[in-house]
């Protein structure tokens, strides 16, 4: 998956648990069972969660011998990026138009 869209991801994100392991994900990629340590959920539950962030794009697996190594997913990332850009260059063109009201107003 690689086309959803922000809402989505964000909503992904939204539960707690969801969050605790894409942040566990971000400091490095760990199989299910590292992840469910300290979690107050099951290693099954973990997995289901997984496939619920993995679903929405912002996770991504591997085979490593009979261990699955789950890892952050940077499109899913840069989808949030992406949306969170539109409302940081509106934020700086905002600035900017104030910065120079600013200026006009002291040379006045």
């Amino acid at each position: 998956m690689t086309n959803q869209s922000a809402a989505a991801i964000l909503s992904t994100l939204a539960d707690p648990t969801r969050r605790a392991i894409f942040e566990k994900l971000a400091e490095m990629p760990q199989p299910v069972g590292r992840l469910a340590e300290g979690l107050p959920v099951s290693r099954p539950a973990v997995s289901q969660h997984l496939k619920v962030l993995k679903d929405a794009g912002l996770v991504s697996e591997i085979a490593e011998g009979t261990r699955r190594i789950y890892r952050i997913d940077p499109r899913g990332i840069g989808v949030m990026r992406d949306w969170l850009d539109r409302f940081w260059h509106q934020a700086m063109n905002d600035f900017a138009d104030y910065a120079n009201n600013l200026a006009k107003e002291e040379k006045e």
